[in-house]
């Protein structure tokens, strides 16, 4: 039960991580133009500002560690969460894309669209993980052992005025 918690915990991290990283880089961005509009001057020298700041260090360091934990952690869930192994890959495989994509852009900027919408990927695929935590809903079943399927109604669903005329 605790790896299970773990598992769903972890994911549950990683997403909050890329809302952390979007709220950075956001804030970051606009912190840099309304520094330019009071006269700072970017150029080659500029460094960012602490929100960039955040952006590279939970960029390079919390998420692939994260994602690390997330796929050993899968491993041991196995057994009790449906599917963790694929999912703890999956989000790994895309924290690992997403840095990549990061430290190319600097020489090809159009993969900076591509960072954006893979942070998207990792956030989904983070979600999904963690809701493979939650519990199924209960079968119910016959006398017989055959899993029970609802009664459909035997009369029409539509309002009395909207049936047709015999």
């Amino acid at each position: 039960m605790i790896v299970k918690q773990t598992y769903r915990v972890v994911s549950g991290l990683i997403a909050l991580g890329v809302l952390v990283q979007a709220g950075a880089i956001a804030a970051g961005w606009f912190t840099a133009l309304h520094d330019v509009d009071k006269g700072l001057v970017i150029d080659k020298n500029y460094d960012g500002n602490a929100f960039h700041g955040i952006h590279g260090f939970v960029g390079f360091n919390v998420m692939p560690l994260l994602g690390l934990i997330l796929l050993v952690v899968s491993f041991f869930a196995a057994k009790s969460v449906p599917g963790a192994r694929k999912w703890g890959g999956i989000v790994f495989g895309l924290i690992v894309l997403q840095v990549a994509l990061a430290m190319f852009a600097f020489q090809v900027p159009a993969l900076g669209a591509l960072h954006g919408i893979n942070a998207l990927a990792v956030f989904g695929t983070a979600v999904r993980a963690s809701m493979l935590t939650r519990e199924a809903g209960v079968a119910r079943t016959g006398a017989d052992g055959a899993v029970g399927v609802p009664r459909q109604a035997s009369c029409s669903s539509a309002p009395e005025a909207s049936r047709p005329v015999s």
